[in-house]
């Protein structure tokens, strides 16, 4: 922490410094942090492009996809160029242009039980932005284990959930506490099916990207043992307590 922060990043990051709750020490632990993204859709997009801007200085990114035409209405970080490309490499060049100092670590993989322990492990703080509950209670089982912070996002149609679970606190709930696994159907999250409006994404994905800046800065309060549910279409957000 006793690295000075040069006169480009001062000026880049001004906006932010000035706030009392960061400062020039908290703009460090956003650049000395390191945040593991799985899903680079309609979630990781903008959560990754907002701690991309906000200095955050390692970034890992998980998805197997390649972009899609359908993809390019919610997809942030996509355009017509990209079409057919890998969604990590795309998603790194754009993002290496917002800032080139950023560290970006792209796995092109689907995460299953024999490769997420390895990779996880090596992040402070992760994000799910996954489209799945097969992937999401993976990424929950492996986080409650190892003590990880974790911001879990779900959207479909009009609304959206978003979670947040400190693991290190062990009184703290998880998403099995939430839903209930034998009762969900897996394509419930599928924009395929469900269909989505591209804003619902954005917000978010841009919420789920505030939530791990506050944890970073320890700042705020987070919504552990909670859930944010959103309509969009209706402008109604609520915030409701489950137990573990």
């Amino acid at each position: 922490m006793n690295s000075k922060l040069d006169k480009n990043q001062i000026e880049r990051f001004s906006r932010q410094i000035i706030l009392k709750n960061i400062g020039i020490l908290g703009q460090k632990k956003i650049i000395q942090s390191k945040v593991l993204i799985i899903g680079m859709g309609g979630l990781g997009c903008p959560v990754a492009e907002f701690l991309t801007r906000a200095g955050v200085g390692s970034l890992g990114i998980i998805d197997f996809d390649n972009v899609d035409l359908s993809n390019i209405h919610r997809q942030s970080l996509y355009d017509i160029n990209d079409l057919k490309k890998s969604k990590v490499y795309a998603a790194k060049k754009k993002l290496k242009k917002i800032n080139s100092k950023i560290k970006i670590n792209c796995h092109k993989i689907r995460l299953n039980e024999n490769n997420y322990s390895k990779i996880i492990k090596k992040y402070d703080h992760v994000v799910d932005g996954s489209d799945n509950f097969k992937t999401k209670y993976l990424i929950n089982d492996f986080c409650k284990i190892s003590n990880k912070f974790l911001v879990t996002g779900a959207i479909s149609k009009f609304d959206g959930h978003i979670f947040t679970f400190d693991f290190k606190n062990k009184k703290t709930p998880c998403i099995r506490s939430f839903f209930q696994e034998d009762q969900i159907p897996d394509d419930i999250l599928n924009c395929e099916y469900e269909g989505i409006l591209g804003t619902v994404a954005g917000i978010v994905g841009t919420i789920q990207a505030n939530e791990i800046l506050k944890k970073i800065l320890n700042i705020g309060k987070n919504l552990n043992g909670h859930v944010l549910i959103l309509d969009l279409l209706n402008l109604s957000f609520r915030k409701v307590k489950f137990d573990k």
